[in-house]
């Protein structure tokens, strides 16, 4: 290769890598303004359906949850509000449940949340989301920059699950967790701790460190530390998040894991049973 060549090379890499490192500079740098200069707030115009926010009164044993969403959906944007209060006695609690919400058309992307199951067939889902203004949609850029609040959503099943199965019609796995019931109350004590402090101190959701999978592996660690790790691919893109939890020993099965997303993929049975009184029971078949 001759010198002129070589010269020409060299440039070109330059011209290419200047205006990466100068996109890359302003990036950073309005990345810190927005930090500084913007700050959370739970006084927007809120879009319906996330202008409420749960909370939970907690007297020992028995937390008494206000504002549990319970919408009655026709679809997926249209709804009747509704919302009640609950009572739920630790002592009572039997399962609990990590639920897994893949989205079309971004690769790795997904939602995922839990769900606690109490004796009598009590069951209430807890969702942690961007909390969106009016007209607002999701964008993961915007996540980078506060452009959206975060929220726990304290939801009855026949809301949070069906509204995504039934009306949205994405692909829902819904996975009963392995591990013991003190665990499983102080991981239920947590989330609603976690939705009070945010009641009273608003917080920035963040694409890469303050979102859904992210909320929940806290949450676990601060139970059990180090239990599973922050920093994987899964965390971020959280569509195979239930092949990590799999991984970890997380799910309750025997299964191999292909067969477990088989048995806990439920959209069918949520559509079957959809106006049954007994939905959570039937959606994880049983009759």
């Amino acid at each position: 290769m001759n010198i002129r060549v070589k010269k020409i090379l060299k440039w070109s890499k330059r011209i290419i890598l200047y205006p990466l490192i100068i996109i890359f500079l302003g990036f950073v740098i309005v990345l810190t303004i927005t930090h500084m200069v913007i700050k959370p707030s739970n006084d927007r115009d809120w879009a319906t359906d996330q202008s409420t926010l749960s909370y939970g009164d907690i007297h020992d044993n028995l937390i008494t949850v206000h504002n549990v969403r319970n919408f009655t959906y026709t679809s997926k944007s249209d709804y009747a509000s509704g919302y009640y209060d609950k009572t739920f006695d630790l002592n009572k609690i039997k399962k609990v449940y990590y639920i897994v919400e893949p989205f079309a058309g971004i690769p790795g992307s997904a939602h995922a949340f839990l769900s606690f199951e109490f004796e009598d067939d009590q069951f209430v889902a807890i969702s942690v989301e961007i909390r969106k203004e009016k007209g607002e949609t999701y964008n993961p850029i915007k996540g980078l920059l506060n452009q959206y609040e975060l929220m726990y959503v304290i939801a009855d099943e026949q809301d949070a699950i069906k509204l995504r199965s039934n009306y949205r019609k994405d692909l829902v796995y819904v996975y009963p967790a392995k591990t013991t019931k003190e665990r499983m109350q102080k991981l239920f004590l947590d989330m609603i701790e976690r939705a009070n402090y945010l009641k009273d101190h608003p917080e920035f959701y963040h694409t890469l460190t303050n979102t859904c999978t992210t909320n929940i592996v806290r949450h676990i660690n601060t139970i059990i530390p180090g239990r599973v790790p922050l920093f994987r691919l899964q965390i971020l893109l959280p569509r195979d998040s239930d092949r990590l939890a799999y991984e970890l020993g997380l799910i309750d099965t025997d299964l191999s894991f292909e067969d477990a997303r088989d048995r806990y993929f439920i959209n069918d049975r949520a559509i079957k049973y959809a106006d049954s009184s007994d939905f959570s029971i039937k959606i994880r078949g049983s009759e």
